[in-house]
């Protein structure tokens, strides 16, 4: 088959704009002629007889000389839209999606593709929860700025019902409430995607969870939703729809910006609630400052937080700090372990060392209490993966109103907690907001650098646009039923694509993006014996592939599934367990980078052991392994200058494990191995074991030793856990 033809002065263009920053501002020839030579280079090798028909047509209509059919134009649009906005990457991915669309359109007679449209008309969320509608349910809207008491209010009301849920937008706060509520004396579970912990308690009546994960089909008293103006978030919005449409709930409490009352009175109408708004005012003031600090971080002092929207600025600003002061500064950003980011505020918090300063991303907007005084932008603009935009009024408002804080739910309600109340986790969130700034504390806010001062300004002063529209994702057996229609070869990601652009949507509603599904989808494609169920379960996971890094991980995990076996921990050779022999790598970045990918991995793991508890068995040990990993992040960041002992050698791990689960039933292998590589030992004992993570019923289990000398673990598990299904329908983010 040849290439496609370019004129000649095409042709010498193409190599330059193939490439170019600015590819939205080629000219239509010039954009022409760059798409023509990445499909040159992407069709080298073309067997399939279909395909070469395709690539004709393609080729014909992008030289003019073929009318675009209704089949081939929407091809050719699409493409060059790919192009100018991801370069030749995003060309190649929208080809193989414009192939299979190619492909569809010839073969779907016209009764499938009316079909497909029944199946795809998702006009009416407020029907997909019957039982819910037979409720008649009190909504109260509380609705507020930062700091103005709104969620507090809430949870107040929480406290005094038989049966309640919390949920939350980050695990942070779900801990929080968990926390808050055992300490009062009402036993909660906490349900995250990654963790259980299910209270002692005859009686438990209260759950505090993530909102993907709320609990449709159960009925409670009272339900609290934090965060609602997530309802319009572009990719996690869906979940707090199904939250507000679906909770049998008979009073649905729901906590946010003021920006999302228009929406939620449409919502409560359509449903047939009766809705209460609550307006709520700022508890302390908040004053933008006059003058910013002129490029000078020597005018930094204590409580001031500066904050950066990209990680490389983050380490880069928190050296420059501490290189002017002489003291450690404080760092909280996305990609960081909740628990170490929580104990980066604890260390922020702490008027008694020399943390005086945090620096931070825009995660701080959520779900940490911090002492900050002053909050100050390096930048008002943020790269939101293709270019750099303006920050959004809303997110900005909520970064700044972190300053100046009053008191949060938790400091209000429960001065009465104290350490011993508390273990792990909840002590290091509890002690994190032990410092309770005075109640009219004046919270400021300025920028770095004079140039832009005047955004900030802007953005202070005016109100954020109203959410018009609620996200929504298909519902799991609308996704099955419409991949029934196509062969078993067709990509996944193809079908979620064309499912989404079929889609039929009431304008109060709009479709959650596809990013992260079509990436995950296409990662593990190759992997044999998935079945759909199992490609959805991994597209709503919470895999991380930001960083090609992942990926093989993720397809380590699949291949797992697809064979229904040998997810054992130790067993995945994808998993980069033996970075935690090696000793803490100060001021690396490659090193940090790597011990976070490792983290994800391992929330990626325990998240599937859920889903699929006959396959990845290790639940405990991954439990272990990442408290471990987290011990390095965090030894990490404050620079330590000795080695993690947990990695240092055989005996000092021996040690460690010993005091975290007690005598070790096996000796341990030398740290440089005397075992080959692939040789694991088991080693089980029938002894009455506590199971922690399970129904809390105390019964016979078994202590489990695993032995890895390769990456010189070799550690004591008591109880094997068993593991719970899915809490609740957890849909697809």
């Amino acid at each position: 088959m040849n290439g496609f033809k370019l004129p000649g002065s095409q042709q010498r263009q193409s190599s330059l704009f193939a490439a170019g920053p600015r590819r939205d501002q080629l000219s239509p020839e010039a954009l022409t002629a760059a798409i023509v030579k990445e499909l040159n280079n992407f069709r080298e090798h073309v067997e399939d007889p279909e395909y070469r028909d395709f690539m004709q047509d393609v080729d014909s209509a992008l030289n003019n000389s073929l009318e675009q059919s209704h089949i081939v134009a929407p091809i050719i649009d699409s493409l060059r839209h790919s192009f100018i906005e991801q370069g030749p990457p995003g060309l190649r991915t929208q080809l193989k999606y414009a192939y299979h669309g190619y492909l569809a359109n010839r073969r779907f007679s016209s009764t499938n593709l009316q079909d497909q449209a029944r199946v795809a008309d998702i006009r009416y969320p407020v029907e997909w929860y019957p039982k819910t509608r037979q409720m008649q349910r009190m909504i109260h809207l509380h609705v507020g700025p930062t700091n103005s008491g709104k969620t507090y209010h809430a949870l107040k009301r929480l406290e005094q019902a038989q049966v309640g849920l919390y949920a939350g937008p980050l695990r942070l706060l779900a801990h929080e409430v968990y926390m808050r509520l055992n300490a009062r004396g009402k036993p909660c579970n906490l349900i995250t995607g990654d963790e259980r912990q299910i209270a002692e308690a005859d009686d438990v009546s209260m759950s505090s969870c993530t909102v993907e994960m709320v609990p449709v089909n159960t009925d409670f008293d009272v339900a609290v939703v934090d965060e609602i103006q997530m309802i319009g978030h572009e990719e996690r919005g869906w979940a707090w729809t199904q939250a507000v449409l679906g909770l049998k709930a008979k009073e649905l409490h729901l906590c946010g910006e003021e920006r999302t009352v228009p929406l939620i009175k449409e919502l409560a109408a359509a449903m047939g609630d009766d809705l209460q708004v609550h307006h709520y005012q700022r508890l302390s003031p908040l004053k933008t400052m006059s003058a910013s600090l002129k490029g000078d971080l020597s005018c930094l002092r204590k409580g001031d937080c500066v904050v950066a929207f990209s990680k490389v600025q983050i380490h880069k600003i928190k050296r420059e700090i501490e290189i002017k002061t002489k003291k450690p500064v404080a760092v909280v950003y996305g990609s960081l372990p909740p628990e170490i980011r929580a104990q980066q505020a604890q260390l922020f918090n702490d008027p008694n060392n020399d943390y005086d300063i945090l620096v931070a991303s825009d995660a701080i907007g959520m779900g940490l209490n911090l002492s900050i005084k002053r909050i100050i932008f390096t930048t008002t603009k943020k790269f939101n993966g293709r270019r750099e935009v303006p920050v959004e009024i809303a997110q900005m408002k909520q970064i700044a109103g972190r300053a100046g804080r009053y008191r949060t739910a938790a400091q209000a309600a429960a001065p009465d907690i104290t350490a011993k109340d508390l273990t792990g986790f909840e002590a290091i969130s509890r002690r994190s907001s032990a410092v309770v700034p005075p109640a009219k504390s004046l919270g400021l806010v300025t920028t770095l650098h004079r140039c832009d001062l005047q955004s900030l300004r802007n953005a202070m002063d005016n109100q954020a646009d109203p959410i018009m529209s609620a996200g929504l994702f298909p519902p799991v057996d609308v996704l099955v039923r419409f991949a029934a229609y196509f062969p078993p070869s067709t990509p996944f990601s193809y079908i979620l694509l064309r499912l989404h652009n079929k889609s039929l949507l009431h304008p109060r509603f709009h479709l959650c993006s596809l990013k992260d599904h079509l990436k995950i989808a296409d990662t593990i494609e190759p992997v044999k014996n998935l079945t759909i169920s199992d490609r959805i379960i991994f597209c709503a996971s919470p895999a991380s592939l930001k960083d090609d890094a992942q990926r093989p991980v993720l397809r380590a995990f699949a291949d797992c599934v697809g064979n229904r076996r040998g997810g054992g921990i130790l067993d995945i050779r994808a998993l980069n367990l033996g970075l935690l022999n090696q000793q803490v790598i100060v001021g690396s970045k490659d090193y940090l980078q790597k011990l976070e990918i490792l983290h994800k991995s391992l929330i990626l793991y325990l998240w599937l052991s859920y889903r699929f508890a006959g396959i990845f068995s290790s639940q405990a040990l991954a439990f272990y392994v990442k408290s471990l990993v987290e011990e390095k992040i965090q030894q990490t960041l404050t620079q330590a200058s000795t080695t993690i002992r947990h990695g240092a050698s055989g005996s000092s791990l021996r040690h460690d494990v010993q005091e975290q689960f007690g005598p070790m039933s096996l000796p341990l292998a030398k740290a440089d191995g005397d075992l080959d590589d692939a040789e694991q030992s088991l080693s089980c004992h029938h002894l009455p074991c506590h199971n922690e993570i399970g129904n809390g019923d105390t019964s016979t289990v078994k202590h489990v030793t695993l032995r890895k000398p390769s990456i010189g673990l070799d550690v004591v598990i008591p109880g094997l856990i068993s593991h719970q299904q899915p809490w609740g329908r957890d849909s697809p983010p």
